[in-house]
């Protein structure tokens, strides 16, 4: 296993620090703990899987990935994952990241729950949907070594996860569930609001304005 103490650790940047301190003052106690969870895992994974990539990009990335369930920078129609890609664009441009990178961070974000995708692109968006998917769904839970997951987990608890998480993820769009089409939180919103269905593609395809040719 790797070094407990090196896994344990984080960017300690001064761009790091500072998204470490503007999560602490824009999220909960449950998405801020969600978020260095998220990073401490992809991080792991990342060293096991051997890749190369840059741990304060990707921290900053796992730092911002839920921004947009925040009301403060949250958009009245783009997907949540958006508004956080935006989020974190803006703060790494303040910061003269190079755009290359910045665009690295966008991605990672803005597909950080789309399944099937990001393992084909650069490690720090792959890494950030594994993380996620570690911590939110316990994806790859057996493949990850059991005494580390539980030093993180101590350091940065799981208090009523669960069920506080599906409550604070879902009211980051609850007042705009269109954005969630084509997306798996479309299930969510069909889940928690009554009478909710998203659109079917089916309806959708047959409701193009275009005429099928003679």
């Amino acid at each position: 296993m790797s070094n407990p103490s090196a896994s344990l650790a984080i960017p300690d940047s001064s761009l790091a620090k500072e998204a470490t301190d503007l999560l602490r003052e824009h999220s909960t106690d449950l998405l801020f703990n969600h978020s260095i969870r998220v990073y401490l895992f992809a991080a792991e994974q990342g060293r096991q899987r051997k890749l190369h990539f840059d741990p304060e990009l990707l921290y900053v990335a796992a730092a911002f990935h839920d921004f947009g369930l925040i009301k403060k920078f949250s958009s009245p129609d783009e997907r949540f994952e958006v508004d956080g890609a935006n989020a974190a664009r803006q703060f790494l441009t303040a910061h003269k990241v190079p755009e290359e990178q910045v665009q690295i961070a966008w991605e990672a974000i803005a597909l950080h729950t789309t399944p099937g995708i990001t393992q084909y692109m650069h490690p720090e968006v792959a890494l950030l949907y594994s993380g996620v998917g570690l911590d939110v769904l316990g994806k790859g839970f057996d493949q990850f070594p059991s005494e580390l997951r539980e030093e993180i987990v101590a350091r940065y608890p799981r208090k009523h996860f669960k069920e506080d998480f599906i409550q604070e993820y879902f009211a980051g769009f609850t007042r705009k569930p269109g954005t969630t089409y084509g997306t798996v939180n479309a299930s969510i919103c069909e889940r928690l609001i009554p009478g909710y269905k998203s659109p079917n593609a089916c309806d959708v395809i047959a409701a193009s304005p275009f005429p099928d040719s003679e």
